[in-house]
């Protein structure tokens, strides 16, 4: 097996399973994993980036709800993994390579890509999300209380602004 893409870093938060117009059913996720293999191994967050370009950029799925399944894809023999360079990559069993549809990634791309300003709007969450635990990691009780209180601020005047339609 050689080595996975390049891997996608994203500070392990992941999206929350979010797209325009809903959430992807959680029975999806499993058969997009599996259609998402079919174009190579790849570790978990490689198996998220793909999902997310495939889906032009409208939905990613959460760490929490990738690697838990891609465990039991391999209770069920469907996937299996190997240790590369320090991570767990995934690939097809025959098993599963019966099971992955080809047309489930052909579904999640059929939809309009993500506005510029949304994906704007996602990639400052993803930087606010970084800072604020860096402050967390390493800032004082005093800093890490005055950045509870911006971010607490930025989120009220987010709602106010919704408000104000």
């Amino acid at each position: 097996m050689g080595p996975p893409g390049k891997p996608y870093s994203d500070g392990g938060r992941g999206q929350h399973g979010h797209w325009a117009g809903g959430r992807v059913p959680k029975g999806n996720v499993r058969g997009l994993l599996l259609a998402s293999l079919l174009h190579g191994p790849a570790h978990g967050y490689e198996l998220m980036r793909r999902l997310e370009e495939q889906a032009g950029g409208r939905w990613r799925p959460s760490p929490g709800s990738v690697y838990p399944l891609m465990q039991l894809l391999e209770d069920e023999s469907l996937v299996q993994s190997t240790e590369y360079e320090g991570r767990k990559v995934y690939e097809l069993t025959p098993a599963g390579r019966e099971q992955a549809d080809q047309t489930r990634l052909h579904d999640l791309a059929a939809g309009a890509p993500a506005a510029p300003a949304h994906l704007d709007l996602r990639a400052e969450v993803d930087r606010l999300c970084s800072a604020a635990r860096q402050v967390g990691t390493v800032g004082a009780a005093a800093q890490v209380e005055e950045a509870v209180t911006i971010v607490r601020n930025a989120r009220q005047a987010l709602y106010r602004l919704l408000a104000d339609q």
